[in-house]
This record gives structure tokens, C-alpha cells and sequence, in this order.
């Protein structure tokens, strides 16, 4: 393990020390150390260009026209990309849907991106992980346990 010093100014210390009491933390280092991992893997996400999964969040408010419309024709023109969605109703006129995304890093990009501008779209964010493609022809077997 290496030894590291560094300088933060004391907005950005006060910050820290308030995600290490909130998490429990035994002392600055951990901390740092996992704000580091974090880092690393979410720059490594996002200049990845080869297959990830993904989660795309957004809301979006239902009673703009055609919206619905429009984000269904995205999803049946990206079939290929979506496995599955959860649609909530936040309130008589927003909506959350947080849907699970597989493929190629570049197109879900694009594809949640495509979303994202849509008219009525008030938020959203593409979360990847860099991952295997599924394996040719794979199926999926294996056991469940009766008793769980």
C-alpha cells in the first residue's frame, strides 16, 4: 500500500467528513480510498465502448402530448436494447421509469440520450457497467432452492 498526501480546501474536508460519519467510516482513508474505487469505475463506465448494462432513469410528465407516444416508438425502435421497465406513478401527472439496458455502451447512449430529450423529460440519467456480452446461443440453467 502506498502513502499519499494530499491538500483539500476546507469546504471540500467538511464534505468528507460528513459522508465518513454518515457511512461509518473508521477513519479518512477508507473513505477516500472507496471515493477513489468509485471514481475509477464510474470514468471506466463511461468511456467504455464496448457491451455494459445499464440502468436509464427518468421522469417525465405523461400529459405533455404525444409523449407517450413518442417514448413508446423509442423503446419498440430500441427493442433490442431494453430488457425491462418499471413505470411509477409519482404524482397525477409525473412518472418515474427506471429501465434496465444491454448492449453496446455507444448505443445506450444514444438511446438514453434520445430520451432524455424529449419534450417533458425533466430528468435523467444513464448509469452503465462495463460487462460480458452474453455468450452465443447461451442458455440459463440452474437450481432454485424450494425452501427460499
Amino acid at each position: 500500500m502506498h502513502r499519499v498526501t494530499i491538500t483539500l480546501d476546507d469546504d471540500l474536508m467538511e464534505k468528507l467528513d460528513a459522508i465518513i460519519a454518515a457511512r461509518g467510516y473508521q477513519n479518512r482513508s477508507e473513505a477516500i480510498r472507496d471515493l477513489a474505487r468509485i471514481g475509477i469505475q464510474q470514468t471506466a463506465a463511461e468511456t467504455t465502448s464496448g457491451h455494459c448494462v445499464g440502468a436509464m432513469v427518468y421522469t417525465y410528465d405523461h400529459s405533455k402530448r404525444d409523449l407517450p407516444r413518442k417514448l413508446t416508438q423509442s423503446f419498440h425502435h430500441h427493442h433490442d436494447l431494453s430488457r425491462a421497465t418499471m413505470h411509477v406513478h409519482l404524482d397525477h401527472d409525473q412518472c418515474l421509469e427506471v429501465t434496465i439496458l444491454d448492449g453496446n455502451a455507444t448505443e445506450l447512449q444514444h438511446f438514453a440520450d434520445h430520451i432524455f430529450a424529449e419534450r417533458g423529460v425533466r430528468y435523467g440519467r444513464l448509469v452503465t457497467i462495463p460487462a460480458e456480452p452474453p455468450a452465443e446461443g447461451h442458455e440459463h440453467h440452474h437450481e432454485h432452492d424450494a425452501s427460499s
